[in-house]
């Protein structure tokens, strides 16, 4: 798939006062233009017909974020799960094989998938291609590759995007986010991201127990446990390798720690909190990414490690050293105690000052000389809710604020890091040809090989 020119200068996701204004004035006439039929005309008071896939779990809260619309189609791998929602939802047909709904797409106007990480873009690619309006849940693909196919997908489609990172609605990163542009704390050089989760793979038992995290495992499972009722565990493997079903996958969130099905902490909350500086700061592809950590698992993703990454110019902005600390791992400021020990946060090191942030609070530091410090002006509006701003964009052609164009950059960056960890390498990245071009070895984990009867085209 060809690779659009990359253009730091004119990111698609930078916003100042400027260019928001500019983005709300224009969307008029993507609504009018450049959006299919199904928005052209489409009264809001109408209601969107969505196909739900994935509905237990996040897919249960992410239903009850669109529980406005009409529900037509519930798939989940797990028959128990759509049977539970079908209550609710008599009338919306049920698939448990997402690759079969798509036989009935003319039923439905756009798509909600919150399958498991390995399966997201299997299962949101026909609907891009189909043009549907499609909520995907973060991260938005299993890797590197994937990422890029989905971002130029949704280009072409011209449809209503959205990834599942619900704190971007929050009014405390929109703060932040005005401060960083407005130069509060003049040019950023460094910012430091950490939380303080540490699940994955541990060195030993106690480490693990101390965690509170999944038993302590080395390998992957060889025994088979009882496969719970309704689920079809083929299905739910899909694109992964085969291998026996075991409790130590499913039920719940274990199966994020295991690189055939997730990328671990680091793809899954970096969607969250490096989304704050790669928002301030117009981020996009990292010139180099290098990571340090406990000695490698082959099946499972580390509870802790770092990874370094630098950023070149964009248009005024200066380039940007990130770093990344998850589980035992923090800044050293942190580790001086030069800043408040918050368990998880983001530290922006600029020339006049820092800044430090979580989900709903932040600081500008040191707290005395900004004593006085009067706010820039708000320029970023209050957000309508994380599904509600999808929704309004299905219907009208106005933009999200985490579409697959911004999500996908933000996907394929917290990719490269564990890519970086995995190889044990510094990564020269050439986002252009998807290659780190001083690490051939790095190929393998950018985009993998498919189980037989799996593809993604």
């Amino acid at each position: 798939m060809p690779n659009k020119a990359i253009k730091p200068n004119n990111h698609p996701h930078s916003i100042t006062r400027r260019k928001f204004l500019a983005a709300s004035a224009a969307a008029t006439t993507v609504a009018t233009l450049g959006f299919p039929s199904i928005v052209r005309g489409q009264n809001l008071n109408s209601k969107l017909d969505i196909a739900i896939i994935g509905a237990g779990g996040r897919g249960g809260s992410n239903l009850n974020g669109v529980k406005s619309e009409n529900i037509v189609a519930l798939c989940d791998v797990s028959g128990t799960n759509m049977d539970a929602q079908s209550l609710k939802y008599p009338k919306a047909r049920k698939v448990q094989d997402f690759r079969k709904l798509y036989d009935h797409h003319k039923e439905f106007d756009a798509v909600v998938v919150s399958t498991c990480e390995h399966t997201h873009a299997f299962a949101t690619l026909p609907a891009l291609q189909l043009g549907k309006h499609v909520y995907c849940e973060k991260p938005l693909t299993h890797n590197v590759w994937e990422a890029r196919v989905i971002r130029e997908a949704a280009d072409k489609a011209k449809v209503a995007t959205q990834m599942g990172t619900q704190i971007h609605a929050g009014d405390n990163y929109r703060r932040v986010v005005e401060l960083i542009q407005s130069g509060a704390i003049g040019n950023v050089t460094d910012v430091h991201v950490w939380v303080g989760r540490a699940w994955g793979w541990h060195e030993n038992q106690a480490a693990s127990k101390a965690a509170n995290d999944i038993v302590f495992v080395q390998d992957r499972p060889k025994k088979s446990d009882p496969i719970p009722t309704g689920l079809d565990w083929d299905l739910w493997v899909g694109p992964a390798p085969e291998r026996p079903f075991n409790n130590l996958y499913v039920p719940g969130p274990k199966w994020y720690r295991w690189w055939d099905f997730g990328n671990g902490t680091m793809s899954d909350l970096g969607s969250h909190w490096i989304d704050l500086p790669f928002w301030a700061l117009n981020l996009d592809h990292p010139r180099t990414i290098e990571a340090h950590g406990p000695p490698i698992n082959a099946e499972i993703a580390p509870a802790s490690m770092q990874v370094d990454y630098t950023y070149g110019p964009r248009g005024k902005m200066a380039p940007v050293n990130l770093s990344w600390y998850q589980g035992t791992y923090k800044p050293q400021l942190w580790k001086d105690k030069e800043i408040p020990q918050w368990g998880s946060g983001v530290l922006f090191v600029g020339d006049k000052g820092m800044l430090l942030s979580d989900y709903g609070k932040h600081l500008l530091l040191p707290e005395n000389d900004f004593k006085d410090f009067e706010r820039p002006e708000q320029f970023i509006p209050k957000s309508i809710g994380h599904h509600a701003e999808w929704i309004h964009a299905c219907k009208t052609g106005e933009p999200t604020t985490c579409n697959f164009e911004y999500a996908g950059w933000l996907t394929e960056a917290n990719h490269l890091g564990n890519v970086a960890y995995r190889v044990g390498k510094k990564l020269k990245w050439n986002a252009k040809k998807l290659k780190a071009k001083n690490v051939p070895e790095a190929a393998r984990y950018i985009k993998r090989e498919y189980r037989k009867g799996w593809e993604l085209s």
